[in-house]
């Protein structure tokens, strides 16, 4: 694949969701069906190793075969993809995205050390020696919501000014303020932001999502992401209720009932009905029983019917 400079990452980027199977281990089979089905939808990339890829419970051997079924899938389809090589531990990181060069994906996504929060000259020794070992593949820097080191706009200014040339980067998002002041300091930068904001974020100037709403439907989700650059209003209706699902039946599983993202992406697939992934999260984590699976689709049905189209 030809690694994508920052213009070449835009649009709706499916997360590859690790099937787990009830010994506990992962079941390469589904892997495989999953990756098919995410090829078959044509969305604009798929990424791995994701949060909802459960890049931290991975043993090294099992890092290395999720991306080769990735990477030669993606490779005789034609789709672009990402792959997380992310870890806490930043050795561990490193060693992770000296191996995926030679998968040569579209780019490779990082997040920064997570133990003890790296500082800024840290951070930037960190993103050097990372840039230096993908050679001329580029790095997306994952910086979700729940990271311990949380990066503002001038911070990627700082980043890029000592020479670090990011193609890309997950962040929450923010209001009109926010977006006028992260694509000004940071032009040329991919912008990408969660997927039920995606319409919003798109009017304002952002480039796309590694998107949550493709875990209930990758190809409504690419759909929906078309139809920004021609109905904009109908998109932003579409939002509205997007939002209004995630609000009253997802985000209830984090904030009332201590489950994680991961967790409630998983549960939004299993919702969706396109995978066989199931919900299953690999110990210690606790998912939520797919037993809940049915009263939430009939929610969703109601509100969101094109997404069952």
């Amino acid at each position: 694949m030809i690694p994508l400079q920052s213009r070449g990452i835009r649009g709706n980027w499916a997360t590859l969701l690790l099937p787990i199977g009830t010994d506990d281990n992962i079941d390469y089979s589904r892997l495989a069906d999953e990756i098919d089905l995410l090829t078959g939808m044509k969305v604009d990339g798929i990424y791995s190793n994701g949060t909802a890829g459960e890049f931290y419970n991975q043993t090294e051997q099992e890092f290395d075969e999720v991306n080769r079924i990735l990477a030669e899938k993606c490779n005789a389809a034609g789709v672009p993809f990402q792959v997380g090589c992310s870890h806490m531990s930043p050795v561990i990181s490193l060693e992770r995205l000296k191996r995926a060069v030679a998968l040569a994906p579209s780019a490779i996504q990082v997040i920064l050390p997570d133990w003890f929060p790296p500082k800024m000259e840290e951070t930037v020794s960190f993103l050097r020696k990372m840039q230096e070992a993908s050679g001329d593949i580029g790095l997306v820097l994952y910086n979700p919501p729940h990271s311990k080191v949380r990066l503002s706009p001038s911070d990627f200014k700082t980043i890029r000014e000592a020479g670090i040339s990011l193609v890309g980067c997950k962040l929450p998002g923010g209001d009109a303020a926010w977006y006028k002041e992260m694509l000004s300091l940071n032009p040329g930068l991919s912008v990408f932001i969660p997927g039920h904001h995606l319409a919003t974020g798109v009017r304002a100037g952002a480039h796309g999502a590694y998107s949550n709403v493709a875990c209930l439907n990758p190809l409504t989700a690419q759909q929906w992401y078309d139809s920004m650059q021609t109905d904009m209003e109908g998109a932003l209706e579409l939002e509205s209720r997007i939002q209004r699902f995630m609000n009253e039946q997802i985000v209830p599983y984090i904030t009332q009932k201590g489950y994680s993202n991961q967790a409630v992406d998983k549960f939004l697939a299993a919702v969706g009905g396109w995978a066989e992934v199931g919900t299953r999260l690999r110990w210690p984590y606790k998912w939520i029983s797919e037993n809940e699976v049915e009263d939430a689709r009939k929610i969703c049905k109601d509100l969101l019917p094109e997404f069952f189209a």
